[in-house]
């Protein structure tokens, strides 16, 4: 029961911060959410120790998880 508040929450955050200005997904439902951003379809590369993110370009919704990740990473830190 803690873990499905947890995720719902971090899911409501999610579109709240990084999400807000997306057409289709700033008031998605959680089954929205699962098929736009979390089922996309990506591969996991390194190369001399670094690690890759390869996203599909052909999904239709590409753009939006490289959108999300540069918000989250530039919300200021809470001290």
């Amino acid at each position: 029961m803690l873990a499905a508040n947890v995720a719902a929450d971090l899911d409501a955050w999610l579109r709240l911060l990084v999400l807000h200005d997306q057409e289709g997904l700033a008031n998605a439902e959680p089954q929205t959410m699962r098929m736009r951003i979390y089922h996309q379809a990506d591969r996991l590369a390194r190369h001399a120790h670094v690690r890759y993110l390869r996203l599909d370009a052909s999904w239709p919704w590409s753009t939006t998880f490289p959108l999300a990740w540069n918000r989250l990473t530039r919300l200021p830190q809470v001290t």
